[in-house]
């Protein structure tokens, strides 16, 4: 669990929930057409930006920002290290069946088994994490488009508003429902691009870059073993990536 999100997410909805019931309660803010105009039709209008596999997975995408794969830098490095030891002593095929973190990590090892050179290594999951890439920006270009359409139907709504008052300027009880459409549409539209989805794309952006530093310090790893490098250089050229605090845990393990 991210805490920061949770925490952010929470906080956030908190915040503005209190300044509604401090000026009278959240009764006034609610409006069924508003919903229905920012909400539905934000939904439908995202909805044909992607296709229908692409859109709806960018959903169970979104949840990654509050629940994470958790994947060790350091840990992983120390590893790799590990790994390292074994293929200089015993040979590559002593890393047959050896426990790893993750299947990008499996896959690259297991290739090292099969006798992969390390060109034909470095090829292939690098195009393993151009794929990946390509799959993330299309979850993510679904997060944008709620970001960009939410605002435009706010004032998609605040213009029907508009038009809907103007029309029954002679019927004084027409004029709020229609003035409430017109304001809370736009509120809405502001709520759903800046408090929803923009902290869930910028989470989930970071969590693409975490993951592609990741894989590139695995391939790193993988390449020192296939040219069998000592273990201790190929953890202190590994190490170069992390923070220098994860740097002197690595050094004290």
């Amino acid at each position: 669990m991210d805490i920061a999100s949770l925490i952010g997410l929470l906080g956030a909805i908190g915040m503005i929930v209190g300044a509604m019931i401090s000026g009278g309660g959240v009764g006034p803010f609610i409006d069924v057409p508003s919903i229905l105009i920012v909400f539905g039709g934000t939904f439908f209008a995202a909805m044909y930006t992607a296709p229908l596999p692409v859109y709806l997975g960018s959903f169970g995408a979104m949840a990654k920002a509050f629940l994470p794969p958790v994947k060790k830098q350091d840990e992983m490095i120390m590893k790799i290290a590990e790994l390292a030891a074994v293929a200089r002593k015993d040979g590559m095929m002593a890393l047959e069946g050896q426990d790893v973190p993750d299947k990008f990590f499996e896959k690259g090892l297991q290739m090292l088994v099969d006798g992969a050179d390390e060109k034909k290594l470095t090829q292939v999951l690098k195009a393993e994490i151009g794929a990946m890439k390509v799959r993330h920006e299309a979850m993510q270009g679904c997060v944008k488009a709620w970001i960009d359409l939410a605002p435009a139907m706010g004032m998609i709504g605040t213009l029907i508003g508009l038009v809907l008052m103007l029309g029954n300027m002679a019927d004084p009880k027409a004029i709020g429902p229609a003035m409430a459409v017109a304001l809370l549409t736009t509120l809405y539209g502001a709520f759903i691009a800046n408090v929803l989805f923009a902290p869930i794309l910028t989470k989930l952006e970071y969590y693409t870059a975490y993951e592609v530093t990741y894989r590139e310090i695995v391939i790193a790893g993988l390449q020192g073993i296939a040219k069998g490098e000592s273990p201790r250089n190929i953890q202190d050229i590994l190490a170069a990536n992390l923070a220098p605090k994860d740097q002197a845990k690595l050094e004290a393990a």
